[in-house]
């Protein structure tokens, strides 16, 4: 019998009035899926810390969905984090994402950990376990992070995270599924047996992901470029193709044997929630029914 499809779905704060109620409007279309959680994000430097907050307490008091808040080492003391961490404990949060985090000037920053913070991932994942019984996810990267010397550095990281008390890891996002077996093959033989999530970024606009990708040392195939050469002004094309491209990849990691997926939303849920349609998953009145 095959194993169920699970899924869990990332959104990040909004700055205005409007990006709520675009980020309500996605997070209620796809509530009904049942995720496994929902997780929201932070800005470089921490800069949307109070956001992030405020963002997850309505989650925790206005649905019924697992919240799982991410929480980064960026411009805070460690005691500031650990208040954070205890608020998050006392609001029923038992799920925290912790990341490094970037640098407050941004992504191409060098960054270089708070004189009375947290080093790193590993060492925040330490402190989380310190305080709280809460479930730890962190961060993989299948084409290693941009700042790590090497692939085999950057496996050295997860495996400090895990020692500390992370039991699932999500991975960037990518488009090539070879790589994501490649990098799961290595993890493995590093004697790191959690579970390792595709992280799937359905395409919403490719300009915009290409500058993601190019910031946070993703690659683009030339395949995907060609894909959307052409539909700058075209929406309606533009979303068929990225419905086709991020249905071809899960479906494909499906049939080697992936059972559980991490979709970043972009606060957008038009084709995360036909994605998810064709794994087979169903709001649950109409499962029920």
């Amino acid at each position: 019998m095959a194993q169920p499809i699970r899924v869990s779905f990332e959104f990040f704060p909004p700055k205005t009035e409007e990006m709520e109620k675009n980020l309500w409007e996605a997070i209620r279309r796809l509530a009904p899926l049942s995720p496994n959680f929902v997780s929201v994000t932070y800005g470089a430097g921490g800069s949307t810390r109070e956001r992030t907050h405020s963002t997850v307490r309505r989650i925790v008091t206005e649905t019924a969905l697992t919240p799982a808040a991410h929480l980064t080492c960026v411009a805070a003391t460690k005691p500031e984090i650990d208040t954070v961490i205890q608020s998050y404990r006392d609001a029923g949060v038992r799920h925290i994402v912790a990341l490094r985090g970037d640098p407050t000037e941004g992504v191409a920053a060098k960054y270089a950990p708070h004189p009375g913070g947290y080093r790193n991932a590993a060492d925040l994942v330490a402190g989380i376990k310190r305080i709280a019984d809460i479930e730890v996810s962190v961060s993989a990267y299948p084409e290693k992070h941009p700042d790590s010397l090497n692939v085999n550095a950057d496996i050295d990281m997860l495996k400090a995270k895990v020692d500390a008390g992370a039991t699932r890891a999500m991975t960037q996002f990518f488009f090539e599924n070879d790589r994501y077996f490649d990098y799961l093959d290595k993890v493995r033989a590093r004697g790191i047996y959690i579970p390792i999530v595709p992280g799937i970024l359905p395409v919403q606009n490719f300009k915009q992901m290409k500058n993601f990708a190019d910031r946070t040392g993703a690659s683009v195939p030339r395949w995907l470029a060609d894909r959307f050469d052409g539909l700058d002004d075209d929406v309606a094309t533009r979303k068929l193709i990225a419905a086709a491209v991020a249905a071809e990849q899960v479906l494909d990691l499906v049939e080697r044997g992936v059972t559980d997926f991490h979709f970043y939303t972009m606060n957008r849920a038009d084709l995360v929630y036909a994605v998810c349609h064709l794994l087979g998953l169903r709001p649950a009145a109409k499962k029920a029914a």
